[in-house]
């Protein structure tokens, strides 16, 4: 092998910890071989040696889950395929509950797991205490056990990676340190290091710790920061019994890890302290941090509490090093907005290890293929905004981030720090009637309102919540009278010039060649026939159009539109979420409560469902749009900012002979669900089309000059029934929550699971959706032919099947 310096490179990848080696490999897994892999001093010296190695397979949801589990059998085999020892072992894995909520959440991945298609056990303290002796069970109520998950070298599997990536034609350069990106008309092109410029296709920001100053020099946002991670070593402990599974106490924030004789403590404490807020050293390679022992203490404490043999236990290590945490705690992946062929794999939250085998294939798969090949949304870094790239939101909220990862998972649990970021203009009037804020996208949005002197503020549990009666008289008020809601974290673009109408009409799925002032609602597909977005759109003129989408996607959503226009199409994009405040007036009585503020004529005839008409509304002129998110009358009020709080009071004013009353987020979801309205994200996907997700309504085959991913969806319909469908239904049982990855199951066998559950007063019972797969095709006969039942936290419930939606399935209260 030539071992020159080289100055051109299909793929150069700048950061030589286990993440980098695992993409080098994957890449010349595929048969790219031009790959020259970069490490400013040697490899591992950031913070890959100092992990602590653990390979678990259950995560946050079943994609992730895929991925981790992904990571453990490559580390597996990896030794065999290079000769490069990994000192991987399927030791297992013990999480122990010590109160109720922890154990429903444990259970609750027990039942995710099997949709996975690992095993994963609910036990008892006693059968806990059989694999792990010197366990004090005392307070332990439950536990499950993993027995595929495992433990590995992080050097030595990140050294077996790197041989590999050799054995496959990689160059890897040790102590090379990259100066700056090399850009061109929008793409970067290359790297200038300090050994010479090498030019490349494509460049991947695998630097960990130091990603985000170095997606700075290339104008790329990468949100991480730095904090403060502990563990201990024990000493020897002849009592450790041999093959012992890794022991996760998250509600003491502890894991346990036997090592040779001797056990490490680590900790995911509450109240983190971030690092390297001044920038992290030049020289900094396989270094630590001084122990802060008195921030140590609690979960020391903690430890013995649990393993009692720890009270007579000597310390040998007491470990301080950094790791790099993101905003959600999730890791970032994919190809930046900001620059084409950029790409970026870091902030890995401390679970490099285990997430680094499934992340390098995608990334390499998503180089290779020139899109995401699967559904990666949880981690895509399209999803950042740049406010959350900023030194002050990092440091606040990396103290949160890091303890995050072992608190309890609730349901709708929202963040406490770096909170307030992005306000509506009608913030300070939600407040004062009672709203309890979440927070989306860095937008304070009202979830839920407060009733009776009751404070609004979260209370935490996996069954129903605090607010479960607030939004029982939300989603009263808006099927029965008239409710409001803020939706001014709608993400909204307009497209105007020559070519608008052309454009639109090539990523649409649906024919938005109407007349000015109506709405079309579609899909933008891409060439595989799934989902990229899902949006309504507005003709203003006739070249001009408003594209409203989800608050979470307006970074993504913008890229798709910026991506996808030719460069010669007179064409201008804006983004304008900020120009308009949106007041969503909806229930059966709106119109009689807009009639007040108006001249218009909002009768049926006069304005009819689909339309979007500027109209006078009090002192103001808004856009009114005759849609609906919740299955009733109503209208979307599109307001210039400064022009919003008046226009908000004048509706609650006209609405009070009519019982009209704010609604939250919370409420516009059991709402949404009882009509079967799907949300990006998580009930539709870039792996979902059309046809299987029930939207095939959205799609015109025959509009001139077609649109991207019509003919993967004319493959799939000549194929006729197909064995993918969006399912919803409704629980028998009152009792039961679900919320999300809950299995399927069809007269016993597994056939898929939840993308998204909620109680829906309307209906009294939860409404689950989710994709069923049966390979002889879906229709009403086979659902009506088969019991289904949906496992939550371990037992299962009947439930109903429909295609379609269990709250007014032929649409009469929208078109009245």
């Amino acid at each position: 092998m030539n071992n020159s310096f080289p100055t051109q490179a299909q793929v150069v990848i700048v950061g030589g910890g286990v993440i980098g080696c695992s993409l080098a490999y994957h890449l010349t897994q595929l048969g790219m071989r031009d790959v020259v892999l970069l490490e400013r001093k040697t490899l591992t010296c950031g913070t890959t040696w100092h992990a602590a190695g653990l390979v678990p397979t259950l995560r946050a949801t079943y994609n992730m889950s895929m991925l981790a589990n992904y990571s453990a059998s490559l580390y597996e085999r990896l030794e065999a395929e290079t000769g490069q020892a990994t000192g991987f072992v399927r030791n297992g894995s013990l999480t122990i509950a010590t109160n109720k909520e922890r154990l429903a959440e444990i259970k609750r991945g027990a039942s995710m797991a099997k949709v996975a298609g690992f095993p994963c056990n609910v036990i008892n303290p006693e059968q806990a205490r059989d694999l792990w002796p010197l366990l004090n069970t005392e307070d332990v109520i439950g536990a499950i056990h993993l027995p595929m998950d495992g433990m590995t070298s992080p050097v030595d599997t990140t050294q077996a990676l790197a041989k590999g990536a050799r054995m496959g034609g990689a160059q890897i350069f040790e102590n090379t340190q990259v100066l700056d990106i090399k850009t061109r008309d929008g793409r970067a092109t290359g790297v200038v290091t300090d050994k010479g410029d090498i030019d490349a296709e494509y460049v991947v920001n695998c630097a960990g710790m130091w990603a985000r100053e170095f997606g700075r020099k290339a104008g790329v946002n990468v949100p991480l920061h730095a904090a403060e991670h502990y563990y201990v070593v024990t000493e020897s402990m002849p009592e450790l019994k041999a093959g012992l599974p890794v022991l996760r106490d998250m509600d003491g924030f502890n894991y346990y890890k036997p090592d040779a004789g001797k056990l490490l403590i680590g900790t995911f404490e509450p109240g983190a302290k971030p690092w390297g807020m001044e920038g992290i050293p030049d020289g900094f390679c396989f270094d630590e941090l001084p122990p802060d022992l008195d921030h140590l203490e609690p979960y020391l404490e903690s430890a013995m509490h649990r393993l009692p043999i720890l009270e007579r236990t000597g310390l040998q290590v007491f470990f301080n090093g950094p790791e790099s945490f993101t905003p959600d705690d999730r890791y970032h992946l994919g190809e930046a907005p900001e620059l084409k062929n950029y790409f970026v794999a870091a902030g890995f939250n401390s679970v490099g290890i285990q997430s680094a085998g499934g992340a390098g294939k995608m990334l390499a798969e998503w180089i290779h293929k020139g899109h995401a090949p699967r559904d990666l949304w949880d981690v895509d870094i399209r999803r950042n905004m740049p406010f959350q790239g900023t030194q002050a939101y990092l440091y606040e909220r990396t103290t949160e981030s890091l303890g995050l990862l072992y608190e309890t998972h609730y349901p709708f649990k929202q963040f406490k720090t770096a909170r307030g970021v992005r306000r509506s203009v009608l913030h300070d009037q939600l407040k004062a009637q009672g709203a309890c804020f979440g927070v989306e996208n860095g937008w304070e949005r009202a979830n839920w309102f407060a009733i009776d002197g009751m404070k609004p503020e979260y209370e935490y549990s996996f069954g129903r919540q605090n607010w479960f009666e607030c939004n029982a008289q939300e989603h009263a008020a808006v099927r029965n009278d008239v409710g409001v809601i803020d939706q001014s974290s709608f993400s909204k673009y307009q497209l105007e010039g020559k070519d608008a109408l052309a454009y639109l009409n090539r990523i649409c799925a649906n024919n938005v060649d109407v007349r000015v002032g109506r709405m079309v609602y579609t899909q933008w597909l891409n060439a595989r026939g799934g989902i990229e977005a899902d949006v309504t759109v507005s003709r203003l003129a006739d070249d001009r159009f408003l594209v409203v989408s989800g608050v979470a996607c307006q970074n993504r959503d913008l890229d798709w539109l910026r991506r996808n226009k030719p460069d010669n199409a007179q064409l201008v994009i804006t983004d304008m979420t900020s120009a308009y405040a949106v007041v969503t007036v909806m229930g059966p009585r709106s119109r009689e409560t807009l009639s007040k503020l108006t001249q218009a004529d909002l009768s049926h005839e006069a304005f009819p469902f689909a339309t979007s008409r500027e109209i006078d509304m009090h002192y103001a002129m808004v856009r009114a749009s005759r849609i609906t998110y919740v299955g009733e009358l109503g209208w979307e009020l599109y307001i210039p900012t400064e022009y919003a709080p008046s226009v908000y009071e004048a509706v609650f004013e006209a609405g009070q002979e009519f019982g009209i009353r704010p609604y939250g987020y919370h409420t516009m979801n059991s709402l949404r669900m009882e009509k079967g309205y799907r949300h990006w994200g998580h009930d539709i996907t870039d792996e979902d089309t059309p046809l299987e997700a029930g939207l095939g309504f959205a799609v015109n085959f025959d509009k001139d000059g077609g649109f991207i991913g019509k003919e993967a969806l004319l493959a799939q319909k000549e194929k006729g029934l197909l064995s993918k469908r969006f399912i919803a239904f409704l629980f028998e049982d009152a009792e039961p929550l679900c919320y999300h990855e809950e299995p399927i199951f069809a007269d016993g066998k597994l056939v898929g699971h939840t993308t998204a559950g909620m109680f829906c007063h309307t209906l009294g019972a939860t409404v689950a959706m989710g994709y069923v797969h049966h390979d002889a095709g879906i229709n009403k006969d086979w659902l009506d032919s088969v019991k289904f039942e949906i496992e939550v936290e371990c037992e299962r419930y009947v439930v109903k099947p429909s295609l379609r939606p269990f709250y007014d399935p032929t649409n009469e209260r929208i078109k009245c």
